[in-house]
């Protein structure tokens, strides 16, 4: 249900591809909690297998204008040499509160770069992504079926012209979180020639979107 296949195309030495389902014109959000535990699943034992090998980025690029280059749905797996320094950001603080269940924060971060960012974070601060048990790892995919239902909702309901799509990656370093960028703007000018984010949504009204 949930298959593991080598990138024809590697960035680096270890680079896998983590094909979501069997259909072709399923994306995530259309998938029921269950079948999205089975992917974390997934993750956690591809995670495990490689944090030996270096830091272990999963992430997901879901449409074409967040840069997948094949329509079924998929994320992927790379592994980079322990001695690169990765400009990640560190967990931000918790404020802008979504939703929660037993073992999870969602929220809007303050600082958020893009229209209607959300952070999915632990409450038990200083963990690995791999060091997540059975339990959590429900509780994980229960909050993110919810979190990208309300996202599929955000896009419909406000009119946004751009096709909907988003890219999520799972930190990892300590004190891990899973980020999910929604692609309903485009990058212009001014922040490719800054690098400089331009954020056209408070993340507090943000919150009070998926809130509802």
């Amino acid at each position: 249900k949930v298959r593991v296949i080598t990138n024809k195309f590697p960035i680096t030495d270890f680079h896998e591809v983590v094909i979501h389902g069997p259909t072709c014109d399923e994306g995530l959000h259309d998938m029921p909690a269950s079948h999205l535990q089975k992917i974390l699943e997934v993750y956690k034992q591809r995670y495990n297998f490689y944090r030996k090998n270096g830091q272990v980025l999963i992430f997901c690029n879901m449409g074409e204008h967040a840069g997948a280059s094949i329509d079924h749905s998929h994320s992927q797996i790379v592994v980079l040499p322990p001695q690169i320094n990765l400009d990640s950001l560190t967990r931000e603080p918790l404020n802008n509160m979504v939703d929660e269940n037993t073992f999870f924060n969602v929220y809007c971060p303050d600082f958020s770069q893009w229209p209607y960012e959300l952070w999915i974070a632990p409450k038990v601060p200083g963990t690995f992504y791999g060091d997540i048990n059975d339990d959590q790892t429900d509780d994980l995919a229960r909050i993110l079926h919810r979190s990208l239902k309300r996202l599929v909702k955000i896009h419909e309901e406000q009119g946004i012209k751009v096709p909907f799509a988003y890219n999520y990656y799972i930190s990892p370093k300590e004190n891990w979180y899973l980020r999910i960028i929604p692609r309903f703007v485009h990058r212009a000018g001014f922040e490719l020639g800054t690098g400089l984010s331009v954020n056209i949504i408070d993340p507090s009204e943000a919150a009070e979107l998926y809130k509802k």
